[in-house]
């Protein structure tokens, strides 16, 4: 089994390595979002004491995990076009190891291009400490391997990379936008302050702030957001295997 997974999860990481246009596209566009978001938000408020470009660097690294996972698990279905999953599902490889090396090796990547950009912290003026650090690199461990099987769970379901992309961003994206990463969500209209309450992508984010800057203004405690978010990879790898073991070699064609 163990020889399955590292197999699911190396092909991974070379797919991407090889890939120069999706390796150039995924560092630059963290960047320029938080650029943008930074300048152009700079004097228009400060939420939680700090500027902007602070309080956004925390909520791109969600993203960052949010959106590698999306492009991630694309690869499901262009495995299930070109033969390749059809040869790994009438294997004698557990199903479990499937979804573990395919979850893992988006997570992976989620995980190496947030680390990347955290590099920057120091260039958005935020100072981060040894113990914070690896403290919120176990966090994002967490909400890289939740997100990612979350999305290899509707890829797998999924047969149109179109139709994959449009669900991943009606889904997905409001769960970003609603998890505080943009903007603080204490003074929300009781309906998004309720939703906002249900997301799980809310204690990934409460989790990591808590992690990197020590205070997380409108979130739970830290203690609360971590039990979410392990939750939330627990559940999500849970349904990666489920639809693994449901969907037969035959369906996948």
């Amino acid at each position: 089994m163990s020889k399955a997974v590292f197999a699911l999860w190396h092909r991974e990481i070379v797919r991407f390595l090889r890939d120069r246009s999706r390796l150039t596209g995924s560092l630059l566009q963290p960047i320029i979002f938080w650029l943008l978001f930074s300048g152009a938000l700079h004097g228009s408020f400060r939420p939680e004491g700090m500027n902007y470009g602070q309080y956004f660097f925390v909520g791109t690294l969600a993203m960052i995990t949010l959106f590698t996972a999306i492009f991630a698990t694309i690869t499901v279905i262009e495995d299930r076009k070109e033969g390749f999953l059809q040869g790994v599902l009438v294997s004698p490889v557990p199903r479990a190891a499937i979804a573990l090396g395919k979850i893992l090796g988006g997570a992976t990547l989620g995980m190496g291009l947030a680390v990347v950009f955290l590099l920057l912290a120091p260039v958005a003026g935020v100072e981060l400490q040894l113990d914070r650090v690896l403290l919120g690199l176990a966090v994002l461990a967490l909400l890289a391997v939740a997100v990612t099987g979350l999305g290899f769970a509707l890829a797998w379901v999924m047969d149109s990379t179109a139709g994959y992309h449009g669900i991943m961003m009606v889904f997905l994206m409001p769960m970003l936008l609603l998890s505080g990463a943009f903007f603080p969500m204490e003074e929300a209209h009781w309906l998004l302050s309720w939703v906002r309450h249900v997301n799980p992508m809310t204690y990934g984010v409460g989790a990591l702030r808590h992690a990197l800057t020590g205070e997380a203004a409108g979130c739970p405690s830290f203690a609360i957001c971590l039990t979410g978010t392990a939750a939330f990879a627990v559940l999500t790898f849970a349904l990666g295997t489920l639809v693994v073991t449901r969907r037969s070699a035959r369906d996948a064609t």
